[in-house]
């Protein structure tokens, strides 16, 4: 809807790269984040393939290890990682990405012994062992979810993550301390993450004959 409005005012002028970078800018500062800058000029990938997505993205039970090695690979330091974690505070996930933690964490059969018995039992409500509803989520934050604060990190010191990869940060002696100190200063968890951000959008950015600038974002200007 964003693209079809720049569209019809600037056809053939911004990408659907840019369009992405300031929304999500915008959406943390409407939910009361940080401002942060945006380059613009990106250009839109000539390819998108499923397939090589998977790599370069956490999954639900990275390990830490996991983790720094993808952040690392991608130029990030331990701190962004920490940093661009928190972006948890706000949003979902359902429950396949985190039921084993509920009832059978790591082939133990049983359920994750880092995770509040009180959370536990709420999550268990929703997401049964097995044939629930596809549907249900629940709130990565679940003290303050629909607010970009810094109460994700808080949550983790009180065993209340909702990933394993998210609980683990606050588990692992390397990343705790990032961890603890994000949790009590706000501003330097606004300040971190917006550098964060700032970093991650410079990543393998598209330029001149490498990209393309696409008029409907689903699809390629050759489709």
């Amino acid at each position: 809807m964003a693209k079809a409005l720049v569209e019809s005012k600037c056809p053939g002028m911004v990408t659907c790269a840019d369009i992405l970078a300031m929304a999500a800018r915008d959406f943390v500062r409407l939910a009361g984040g940080p401002n942060y800058g945006v380059k613009k000029g990106r250009k839109d990938s000539r390819v998108s393939m499923a397939g090589k997505v998977r790599g370069n993205l956490p999954r639900a039970n990275s390990t830490v290890d996991e983790l720094i090695r993808l952040f690392a690979a991608k130029g990030f330091r331990t701190e962004d990682l920490v940093a661009l974690s928190g972006a948890h505070t706000i949003g979902f996930s359902h429950c396949d990405q985190f039921v084993s933690r509920l009832y059978d964490f790591r082939g133990t059969g049983e359920p994750d012994p880092s995770i509040d018995l009180r959370l536990l039992k709420a999550l268990r409500m929703s997401c049964p062992r097995s044939g629930g509803n596809n549907d249900v989520v629940a709130p990565f934050d679940v003290q303050t979810p629909f607010s970009f604060d810094h109460m994700y990190y808080g949550n983790l010191e009180a065993k209340m993550g909702l990933l394993a990869t998210d609980q683990a940060l606050f588990l692992d002696p390397r990343t705790r301390p990032l961890v603890q100190g994000l949790g009590r200063d706000k501003v330097r968890f606004f300040d971190a993450f917006a550098a964060g951000m700032e970093k991650m959008g410079s990543i393998r950015v598209k330029k001149g004959k490498t990209g393309e600038i696409r008029k409907v974002c689903s699809k390629h200007l050759a489709a």
